[in-house]
This record gives C-alpha cells, sequence and structure tokens, in this order.
C-alpha cells in the first residue's frame, strides 16, 4: 500500500507539464525568489485595466460636471418667429411624455405611476435640452436605466404579449438622440465623445451585466444611432465655429489692412513735407550766417545767438535727413511714394499749383475731357496747402481716369481770404470700368492732407451718376473756426 505523501509518475507528471505550477530549479542554478517572475500575474493586469479605466471614467465624468452649455440662440429673422423652434420641441417633449409613459406601461408592465414619472422625465430632458443640454443627459440616462431596471422582473419568466425593447424603447431612443445631438452642437468634442461613452456603458451595463431574457435587443441599434448624432453634432458645431473663426479673421484683416494703408499714406506725406521743411530750414540758416556781415560792428552777443539759431537750424536740418532716410528705406526706388514708375528724383521739388496746367494737360492726352476754373484772388498760400492741393487734384483726376472713363471732369480752385477750396467733379463715365488694380488709398490719403492742414474734405456721388470731390484748405495750414464754418458740405459737393 503506497504512502500517503507518495506521488505516482502520472501525478507527477500531470504537475510537471501545468504552468502555474513553478517548476524546481535545476542543478546549479539559484532559485529565484518569490515574485520575480517576468510575466506579471493575470489578477496584476487586471487590476491595472480597470484601475485605467476608472481614470478615464472619472475624467469624463468631470468634463460633463464641469461643463456649462449656453442656451441656443433664438431666431434673428423673422422677429415674430425668433421662438418658434423652442415652442415647437417644447410641444414634441409634452407629447413624447405622454407617449412614452403609454409605451412603458403596455410594453414593460411598470404601472400608472411609475410610467408616469419615466415618461415625464425622458420629455422633461428633450425640453431642457435646448436650455441645458448636460443635465438634460443624466436626466435622460436615468429614466431609461430606472423604466429598464423595474421592467427586468418581467424579463426573467413567460412575457404576455409581443417581447419588449430593452433596455432602451423606441421613444428613449429618440429622446435621447435628440439630447445628444444638442448636447453635441454646443459643447467640445471631447465632452460630446464623453457623453456617448457614459451612454454606451450605461447601455453594456444594463444589457451585457444585468439583462434578461424575454427582450428584443436595443443595445447596439442605440449605440449606432447615438453615435451617428454626436457624429453630425461635431461636425456641425465645427463648422459654425470654422465660419466664426474665418468672419473674425477677416474682419482683423481688414482693419489690418485699413492701418497699414493709414500707416503709408501717413508717410507718403511725411516724405512729399520734407523739402517744404527742409527749405525753410536752410534758408533761416542762411540767414543767420550772413545777418552779422549786414550790420556794422555787430556785438559778439548777437553773433553768438545767430551762430546758435544757424546751429539749431542745421541740427533740425540733420534730424530731418535721418528721418526721412528711415521712410525712404522701404522702397528706394520710389523715394516719394509716388507709385512705382514716376521718375521722381530724390533731388527735384515737390510740385504746386503753378504745375497744375500740366497736371490736366497730361490728363487729357488719358482720354479725359478736363476743364478748369479759378476764381478769386490769388493770394499767397502756405507750401504745405499747395502740396495738398495739387496732390488732391492729382488723386481725384486718377480716380476719375479708373472709374469713369470717357468722363467730364471739371477742376475749381476758389480762393477766398481765409484759404482755397478745391473741387473735382466728373460726369457719369461713358462706359464700364475695368477693374483697378489698385489698393484704395487715394480718398484716405486725401483725407489725411486736409486733416493735417485743419481743412475738411467731402466726397459724395453726384445726382447725374458721376462723383465729387471737395477740400476746403486754410491759407497758413491752421483751422479756426470759421474756415469749419465755409467747409463744403455733402449738398455742395451733389
Amino acid at each position: 500500500m503506497p504512502r500517503v505523501d507518495q506521488v505516482t509518475s502520472e501525478e507527477h507528471r500531470a504537475v510537471a507539464d501545468d504552468p502555474a505550477v513553478p517548476s524546481p530549479p535545476r542543478l546549479g542554478e539559484p532559485a529565484k525568489p518569490s515574485g520575480t517572475d517576468t510575466d506579471p500575474p493575470a489578477g496584476r493586469t487586471g487590476s491595472r485595466r480597470l484601475l485605467g479605466t476608472g481614470v478615464v471614467l472619472r475624467s469624463v465624468l468631470a468634463d460633463l460636471a464641469s461643463t456649462a452649455a449656453a442656451p441656443l440662440p433664438p431666431l434673428s429673422r423673422p422677429r415674430w418667429l425668433r421662438l418658434l423652434p423652442h415652442v415647437v420641441v417644447c410641444w414634441l417633449a409634452f407629447g413624447l411624455a405622454f407617449a412614452a409613459s403609454a409605451e412603458l406601461n403596455e410594453s414593460y408592465g411598470l404601472g400608472l405611476a411609475l410610467s408616469a414619472v419615466t415618461g415625464a422625465a425622458q420629455g422633461a430632458a428633450m425640453a431642457l435640452a435646448l436650455w441645458r443640454p448636460v443635465p438634460a443627459l443624466w436626466l435622460s440616462l436615468g429614466a431609461t436605466v430606472l423604466a429598464a431596471t423595474a421592467a427586468r422582473s418581467h424579463m426573467v419568466m413567460s412575457f404576455p404579449g409581443p417581447r419588449p425593447d430593452w433596455p432602451w424603447s423606441a421613444l428613449a431612443i429618440i429622446t435621447h438622440a435628440f439630447v445628444l445631438f444638442l448636447l453635441a452642437l454646443r459643447v467640445s468634442a471631447r465632452v460630446a465623445v464623453g457623453a456617448l461613452s457614459v451612454t454606451v456603458l450605461v447601455t453594456y451595463f444594463l444589457q451585457g451585466l444585468v439583462g434578461g431574457t424575454v427582450y428584443r435587443s436595443t443595445g447596439v441599434l442605440a449605440v449606432v444611432v447615438f453615435a451617428a448624432v454626436v457624429l453630425l453634432g461635431t461636425a456641425l458645431r465645427g463648422r459654425r465655429e470654422a465660419r466664426t473663426q474665418l468672419v473674425e479673421q477677416a474682419s482683423l484683416t481688414a482693419e489690418e489692412r485699413a492701418r497699414r494703408t493709414l500707416l503709408e499714406e501717413r508717410n507718403r506725406i511725411a516724405r512729399e513735407l520734407h523739402d517744404v521743411v527742409a527749405h525753410h530750414m536752410s534758408v533761416i540758416s542762411i540767414q543767420a550766417q550772413v545777418a552779422p556781415h549786414l550790420v556794422e560792428n555787430p556785438t559778439e552777443e548777437l553773433k553768438e545767438n545767430l551762430e546758435g539759431i544757424r546751429q539749431n537750424a542745421l541740427e533740425a536740418l540733420t534730424e530731418l535727413r535721418r528721418v526721412l532716410g528711415v521712410l525712404r528705406s522701404e522702397n528706394p526706388e520710389d523715394p516719394y511714394g509716388l507709385g512705382a514708375g514716376t521718375g521722381a528724383a530724390p533731388d527735384s521739388p515737390q510740385p504746386t499749383l503753378d504745375r497744375l496746367d500740366d497736371l490736366v494737360e497730361n490728363t487729357r492726352t488719358a482720354g479725359l475731357v478736363v476743364t478748369t476754373e479759378i476764381t478769386g484772388e490769388q493770394l499767397p498760400l502756405a507750401p504745405g496747402v499747395e502740396l495738398s492741393a495739387y496732390r488732391i487734384v492729382q488723386e481725384a483726376l486718377s480716380n476719375a481716369l479708373r472709374h469713369a472713363p470717357g468722363s467730364a471732369v471739371h477742376v475749381e480752385l476758389w480762393h477766398f481770404p481765409r484759404g482755397l477750396q478745391v473741387r473735382v467733379v466728373n460726369s457719369r463715365p461713358a462706359h464700364p470700368a475695368l477693374p483697378s488694380p489698385g489698393a484704395g488709398h487715394g480718398l484716405l490719403g486725401m483725407r489725411e492732407r486736409a486733416a493735417m492742414l485743419g481743412g475738411t474734405l467731402v466726397t459724395s456721388e453726384t445726382a447725374c451718376g458721376g462723383f465729387a470731390v471737395a477740400a476746403f484748405l486754410p491759407r497758413n495750414g491752421v483751422a479756426t473756426p470759421l474756415d469749419h464754418s465755409t467747409a463744403p458740405t455733402g449738398e455742395e459737393t451733389s
């Protein structure tokens, strides 16, 4: 009779073949300490997976708890129908609550009281989703879990009548899909996917873990429908955000373009006015140098003062050249900002109204009929005023060439004791204008010139389909209240 501790050869081979039983160490090999196997135990792997799932679930729940979705905006047009979508959805939710109560009472056998509560909760979730989709999600899930759990007692026995849809009824699928759609429209894609994940997890828990025996499975169908509506809502939300960002970017681009245009025009004006200021500073320097020779026996104090004036004028000229060098460095080929191909040399004098006839003749050569009219006593004007008046007429004629080909242009210069009024009016174009490659700086530049001298400028369309530009420039480039009272108005330019 074998001993109790004796092991047969068959039992020994069975134990040796069992992978769960550690084999004894071979001769000459040190025994492995307990817990140093390369493969982790199956229980530890399962624990890690459950821990990772728990972390993900907590992150999803935290996102849902911290998300506050704004209500859907009403319709903007027409105003008397601005709340129509909300009213329609509320009426649909009211009818769905009654239909869901009847369905749950007949299919699930929950009784009138519990069917009314769960049906009202589903309808309320549909209406609540219009304003607060996250609480509506929890309300819809809670109503579904309550109804499915209460009906499970009928799923393990012979159920009278046709088998019910479980765990999601048809109306519950519609309600929850509507809630998920509105949620995806108004929250980030991460939160929407998190809500879908919670719904899938609840569905798996009800049907896969709890389960029943007598029912028609709707879990897969419900998950497919929910995934489709979440995908659609996320896509629509992304499209709306992209459109909003595009509009904002277009607005920022337009503002930046206007700001850049303003700076470019101011730089151009500064480059042109440099010669005017430099001329006066040069005259001051020369007069200060010559003045001591015009006086017999000038005192040392007078010589020192005149020498100080000359030095200050020379320093001012040096600073002007430095500033102009910075402005001209942006476009060395166009030092005065007059446009490519003008051929303006850096040392050429700035134009004045004495060259108005040449400007008009060049415009006539380009194909426009131009007439001029000069009225009033031509008193001396400040150099900046003459330069700005010439540039305003030049830009107005250029606009007429580009935008009103074949039109007749009338240029008027009215000299008043307080200043100069310039008016350029063109008639209706003879034929449509070709697309102009210009950047649209003309009107802005004219306004900048007039405002710099304390004047005003008005532009408007005329009654016959043409265009008018009218500007008033103070004689000395300094505005007075009386100058503004005589400035051109919109009625005068029409």
